[in-house]
């Protein structure tokens, strides 16, 4: 009885001993397999990334506070610059308002004490930064900051230059006389919120009405949009200036048909960080009738990403990278 149990572990065993040779013979081909599996995947990918995307002829670059990546940001240098890349279809920058009532093109209602500094040539302590409000300052006093020769901590290949924050009228007129053929569109943000309401800025309704009166003294209606993080100047012109395009800027992550109903109606466009673009995204806002143009893309492959995505436009620090990326069609 021992003798034939034994004869049968042994006949068990030799099998699995021959089935496992097999196996562990058949290995090494499984691992190749696998990573020349893996690799063209990987060379597939890297293939997309690196293949140039076409876009159509009315796809809408734009040149995000100028270039900033380039020059300084909101300058007129940096605005006269950006328009030197064929590319490059709208300009887009921020307005505050100085103690005169002009509009002044500036990301924040004060002086950023990392590119900007005092008159007497001293750096801005951060702690002082709000204590220089454009909104307290006329436009000859704004003048007297430079906001260009600290260049820019972020922006490393920034070239750094004295220059001061412009009028918006200022930077309207050097363009149109540096490029008096080329059409040119703008996309100007107001920058409020209801904590600035006549303390950074003037009471929303009255921030708005010097935009729009300055939009139609300069001739920009019909080639110019307004957007905004803040629904209420949105609100206000779609109620007083149904003339004028609109974009909804947005920074959240929510769904854009949360956002657009707390907004209240549907704008020209719809403006959403980079990262939360989708195909779904872009079907969702063209079948509302919306363009889709996210901010702000400085990176190659990204921008690549989007355009083959479908949106509309991307904005971009980098003006200067957009000929690596495609070509229109």
């Amino acid at each position: 009885m021992f003798y034939k149990i034994a004869r049968k572990v042994s006949k068990l065993y030799a099998n699995f001993a021959k089935k496992l040779s097999m196996k562990l013979k058949s290995l090494p081909f499984v691992y190749m397999a696998t990573l020349l599996t893996a690799l063209q995947f990987l060379s597939c990918k890297l293939t997309e990334k690196s293949r140039p995307a076409h876009y159509s002829a009315a796809f809408d670059w734009q040149g995000h506070r100028g270039c900033r990546g380039i020059l300084p940001e909101n300058s007129v240098e940096a605005f006269l610059q950006a328009l030197e890349y064929p590319e490059v279809t709208t300009l887009e920058l921020d307005l505050a308002v100085s103690k005169d009532k002009q509009l002044i093109v500036s990301h924040e209602p004060w002086f950023n004490p990392s590119i900007c500094r005092l008159p007497n040539g001293d750096s801005i302590p951060r702690s002082a930064a709000e204590r220089h409000l454009i909104y307290e300052k006329t436009v000859a006093e704004i003048r007297q900051f430079d906001c260009g020769s600290s260049g820019n901590p972020r922006f490393k290949d920034q070239k750094a230059l004295k220059t001061h924050k412009p009028t918006l009228r200022e930077v309207v007129a050097a363009v149109r006389a540096k490029y008096p053929n080329k059409p040119i569109r703008w996309n100007i943000e107001i920058k409020s919120e209801p904590a600035y309401d006549g303390i950074k800025t003037p009471p929303i309704e009255e921030f708005v009405a010097l935009v729009v009166q300055e939009l139609r003294a300069l001739n920009l209606v019909s080639s110019s949009n307004i957007q905004s993080f803040d629904i209420r100047p949105l609100q206000i012109l779609h109620r007083t200036a149904p003339d004028v395009e609109l974009a909804y800027l947005i920074e959240n992550a929510d769904a854009m048909e949360k956002n657009v109903e707390k907004l209240g109606f549907v704008p020209q466009i719809y403006s959403p960080y980079y990262i939360l673009v989708s195909t779904e995204l872009v079907d969702k806002c063209h079948q509302k009738g919306m363009k889709l143009i996210p901010w702000t893309v400085n990176d190659v492959t990204a921008m690549r990403r989007l355009i083959r995505l479908g949106v509309d436009g991307i904005i971009t620090d980098y003006p200067n990278k957009i000929a690596e990326v495609g070509n229109r069609m």
